[in-house]
């Protein structure tokens, strides 16, 4: 949830830098039922069907990234989409080494409410022995704020990726930065 009200501030900070949010409708976005199928598909493994094969679970996690890095390789012209792309390299990396699970230092995972059953596939947690840990889930936001969430390196990049794109589809100053102004 946090991560939502994070980017609806990207979009207040191109609108307030002199972009227009319209512009966002002229994207070519090419490809897009991939991170539409992505997107589904996460949501279906964490949320709506957590129970079951961890095999299957796993598997269609793995299958998401895909999915999204299939949909990023599409659009790869745009600008911040390949900061968008290193970022969720750097998580899938972290997925796999840690056999599909996202590994979660346990400082951070002890900062927050848990909320998934045993034996439910959790595509966050903390390992027994994780891989590349500095990777995975160890940014917490402050437990004092009322929506608290831990976040990876790669959820950072995408977030600067994202506001790349935003900034420069829109037009705003921050989006002109080391252009050349048109004659």
């Amino acid at each position: 949830m946090i991560l939502a009200l994070v980017y609806v501030a990207v979009l207040a900070s191109a609108l307030l830098a002199g972009g227009k949010l319209s512009a966002l409708a002229d994207l070519d976005l090419r490809r897009s039922w991939l991170a539409l199928a992505a997107i589904l598909v996460q949501i279906g493994v964490i949320s709506v069907l957590p129970g079951g094969s961890h095999l299957l679970h796993t598997g269609l996690h793995l299958l998401s990234y895909g999915l999204l890095g299939a949909f990023a390789w599409s659009n790869r012209r745009l600008a911040g989409v390949p900061v968008v792309a290193l970022g969720g390299l750097l998580n899938f990396t972290a997925i796999v080494a840690n056999h599909g699970v996202m590994p979660t230092s346990p400082a951070a995972a002890a900062s927050l409410a848990h909320t998934t059953r045993a034996g439910d596939f959790a595509n966050s947690a903390v390992q027994a022995h994780p891989h590349l840990l500095f990777l995975g889930d160890t940014i917490p936001t402050p437990a004092s704020w009322p929506i608290h969430n831990v976040f990876s390196i790669g959820d950072l990049v995408i977030l600067l990726g994202a506001a790349i794109l935003v900034h420069v589809a829109c037009g705003s100053r921050l989006g002109r930065l080391g252009r050349p102004a048109l004659a």
